[in-house]
């Protein structure tokens, strides 16, 4: 990996704190609200199908999240889904958004022995109150030069924070769980990329491994980047 690291962005969702493994413990809940239309792969399979097609409308997050469960609940059920199953849709939204922060083994001990040698920043998606509300909650705010709660994780998206952190790509290194949004768009922009890999991945977030470059590197838990810095 290029020693040249003066910046080091970390994704927040699964790499800072414990998220997948909610919503999908919410996703159990509202596929047992509508056992009586369908078994639950295929009100799985509905809900993501909604996911995807509003993605582009809705952004990241458990709004959005939300708004998909009422859709795909009147959809399977040909409008028939009661007012009380709706309330109760709204309400495992609103536990999501209440949930505990969870820091993973090994975060903040990082942190901590990075963050006089290195810019630290967060770069992560989602509804921007909720990843405020966690990143509060968390207590991590204090070490970082800088939150981008972005839209998107694309080059294009990439490059457009590298500009504001008026920072070179084999400057900076991201580390995330997730290898589409956190790693891909970064090595090809020619940064340096660090990942993961979370025992739990949203579906839409799944993707191949790179296989060799010159700029990435597997880790196996968050620590273990200090061995390469």
């Amino acid at each position: 990996m290029n020693k040249n690291i003066t910046t080091i962005a970390f994704d927040a969702d699964d790499t800072l704190w414990v998220n997948e493994p909610y919503f999908q413990e919410a996703e159990e809940q509202f596929c047992a609200l509508l056992k009586n239309y369908h078994p639950q792969h295929t009100v799985s399979q509905e809900l993501f199908e909604t996911e995807m097609k509003n993605l582009p409308l809705y952004g990241y997050g458990v709004k959005g999240f939300v708004l998909c469960m009422i859709e795909t609940a009147n959809r399977i059920s040909n409008k028939t889904v009661s007012a009380d199953v709706i309330d109760e849709i709204i309400q495992i939204g609103r536990e999501l958004l209440q949930k505990p922060i969870e820091l993973l083994p090994g975060v903040e001990e990082t942190l901590n022995q990075l963050k006089d040698n290195y810019k630290l920043i967060v770069a992560t998606k989602g509804d921007l109150l909720d990843q405020e509300r966690k990143l509060k909650n968390s207590r991590l705010e204090p070490y970082f030069h800088h939150i981008e709660i972005m839209s998107d994780k694309k080059v294009n998206d990439y490059q457009k924070l590298l500009k504001h952190l008026d920072c070179r790509p084999e400057n900076f290194l991201m580390l995330g769980n997730s290898m589409k949004s956190d790693i891909i768009p970064v090595l090809e922009l020619g940064g340096n990329g660090a990942y993961i890999p979370y025992h739990v991945t949203w579906t839409h977030e799944q993707q191949e491994h790179v296989g060799e470059h010159e700029n990435f590197i597997q880790l196996k838990t968050i620590n273990e980047i200090l061995n390469y810095l």
